[in-house]
Order: C-alpha cells, then sequence, then structure tokens
C-alpha cells in the first residue's frame, strides 16, 4: 500500500528549520517505535514507511532545498534519476515511485525485514542501496559484489530484533524433575531445551539470540517458550503443594491403617490413615511437593477416598448386611 503524501517534517514532529542531527534523532526514535518487528499495531507498517520516506528526503541537502521549495511535487525541481529512479515526476516509472509513494510507493519490494514485507516490482538492487543508506545493510545488495555496507557507519542505527513466543507442553513428571527435551518449532527449527526442575504453569524458557533477527547489526531477539503443563490423572498443582488421591477400603477408614501412596519421583511412601477417616481427609507428607528452584519443596497432600468395591461374594454381602443390622450409624445426620 503506498504510503500518502504527508508533509514531512510533521511526520518527524520536526520543525522546518531543524538541523541535520534533530531531523536525525527524531527519525532514530520514531523508527524504533514503529518498526514492525517491535510494533505490533495495524498501521505501525505504513506509520514506519512513512517517516522513512520523509527521512531519506529531509536527511539530503538537496532534496531538502527542492523540497523546501516545491512542497509536494518536490521532484519536478531535480533529476529523479539520481534519488529514487526513473520515470517522470508523479509517475511511477520503471525502477521509481510515483510522488505520492516516496521511495515504497509505486510498488517497491520492502523485503530486508524478518516476517515484514509490501510486496511490488522494484529492482532488488535499487532496493537494496536505499536499505543499506537507511539501517546500515539490513541485506546485502545483489550488485554490491562484496562491497562493504554504509548506513551503519554513515548514521549508526541499528534495531534489536523482535522476541518471539512460543508453547512447550511439559508433563507433571518432566516439569518437576527437570532435564534436557527436545523441541521442534512449527517453522523446523529445533532445539535441546534444558528445563529447570519445578517449572509451572505459564512460566517461560528463555532462549537467548534466537528470536527475530536485527536490523542494522542489531543483535537478535529472544525465543520465549511459555510452559503448558498436560493433565496429570492423580497429581494435582496447588502452587508449590500437590494432592493426590488415597483410595482406601471401607474397613480401612473405619479402622485405621497403614497404607502406601505414589510420590512424583515416581516412589512411595507410606502414610497412616487414622480410624473413622471419611473421604476428603488430608494427610500431609512435608518436603514432598513441588521444588522451588532454590532447594526447598512444598507439601503432598494425600487424601482419603473411600472405595466401595463393585461386586461382592457372598460371605461380603452377608457381612455388610450383619453391619446395617447391628450399626446405628447415620452418615446423613453428621453431613
Amino acid at each position: 500500500m503506498a504510503v500518502g503524501y504527508r508533509d514531512y517534517y510533521d511526520a518527524l514532529g520536526v520543525s522546518r528549520n531543524a538541523s541535520t542531527d534533530e531531523i536525525r534523532a527524531a527519525y532514530r526514535r520514531l523508527a524504533r517505535e514503529h518498526h514492525p518487528d517491535v510494533n505490533k499495531e495495524p498501521e505501525a507498517g505504513d506509520r514506519f514507511k512513512e517517516i522513512s520516506e520523509a527521512y531519506e528526503v529531509l536527511r539530503d541537502e538537496d532534496k531538502r532545498k527542492a523540497y523546501d521549495r516545491f512542497g509536494e511535487n518536490w521532484k519536478a525541481g531535480q533529476d529523479v534519476s539520481s534519488g529514487f529512479g526513473g520515470g517522470a515526476p508523479g509517475g511511477g516509472g520503471a525502477g521509481g515511485a510515483g510522488t505520492a509513494g516516496g521511495p515504497f510507493g509505486g510498488g517497491q519490494g520492502f523485503e530486508g525485514f524478518s516476517g515484514f514485507s509490501t510486496g511490488g516490482g522494484a529492482a532488488e538492487g535499487d532496493f537494496s542501496d536505499f536499505f543499506e543508506s537507511l539501517f546500515g545493510g539490513g541485506r546485502a545488495s545483489s550488485r554490491a559484489g562484496g562491497r562493504r555496507r554504509r548506513g551503519a557507519d554513515q548514521d549508526g542505527f541499528s534495531l534489536r530484533g523482535g522476541d518471539q513466543e512460543a508453547t512447550i507442553d511439559l508433563t507433571v513428571e518432566e516439569a518437576y524433575q527437570g532435564g534436557t527435551r527436545h523441541f521442534q518449532l512449527s517453522d523446523g527449527r529445533d532445539y535441546e531445551v534444558t528445563i529447570p526442575p519445578g517449572v509451572r504453569e505459564g512460566q517461560r524458557i528463555r532462549l537467548a539470540g534466537e528470536g527475530g533477527p536485527g536490523v542494522g547489526g542489531g543483535p537478535s531477539g529472544d525465543l520465549f517458550l511459555r510452559v503448558h503443563l498436560l493433565p496429570h490423572p492423580r497429581f494435582r498443582l496447588l502452587g508449590r503443594d500437590v494432592e493426590v488421591d488415597l483410595p482406601v477400603a471401607p474397613w480401612e477408614a473405619a479402622l485405621g491403617a497403614t497404607v502406601p501412596v505414589g510420590l512424583l519421583d515416581g516412589g512411595t511412601a507410606r502414610v497412616k490413615v487414622k480410624g473413622g477417616s471419611s473421604s476428603g481427609t488430608r494427610l500431609r507428607l512435608r518436603g514432598e511437593g513441588w521444588p522451588d528452584g532454590r532447594g526447598q519443596r512444598g507439601d503432598l497432600y494425600a487424601v482419603v477416598k473411600v472405595m466401595v468395591p463393585k461386586k461382592l461374594s457372598k460371605r461380603e454381602r452377608a457381612l455388610y448386611k450383619e453391619l446395617a443390622d447391628v450399626s446405628d450409624f447415620d452418615p446423613r445426620a453428621t453431613a
């Protein structure tokens, strides 16, 4: 989409008598703010092209004089082939941009930035030279033949690449124990990721320098892997504490018993169920919960769950019947 005409001084937010240094400073500030790798607003790309067009004209003494004299039709006062390619003023001649489009109008390709393109048909070398003059060689010109980049030495402009984020699915055991995990992005990039022990839902693992590429020699951004814990059939995380159901038989709950309970590390512990325990009773195992990364662990709570056999033998049925006849216990009266 071509950028419509707007006063170049207004686009950069400077006065008409601003110095070259003031123009350069305004451009750097606005370019960092509106660069599409940083600013994800829908209009950021058009705004970035607008301020880049304004800067390309106002930084050049001859172009600025022509602009100050002729305004929107400034190209009519100079040889356009020396700046933006051939073609009549206001037109879109071969390799050139129309007046309304400036350096990005008339369908010029803007493909030097990662993840951002306006499409178009200008010669690649023409735009590469323009890109280099702005950003210090964001990509090499096809005509350069090994020519050294110029922009970074000329203006010193550079921009850090954008951060990226992806989701990594972990089992409860993987997150609890930590370790190394192979992870592949949808674009084919793959990594051996170090999982810190005790990482929790929503936390991010940072892979430094694996995000979007920088501009003008700037550093790459970071890649963040946001942790998603897969549901577990037994364990439930409550902050640093963990719950697990503890199935017990009716007679164990009534009479009391010592029963095994599974732990997060795959081992078992034995807990004492007091006589008269009902479903929902919580038994605490200190220090068997979730690690916090500093050597401390939360607690594990075994939650009593009284289980009744689905099928009874004749003897069991008789005993339950006898118990029902002799007991005056009413569970609804104590609920």
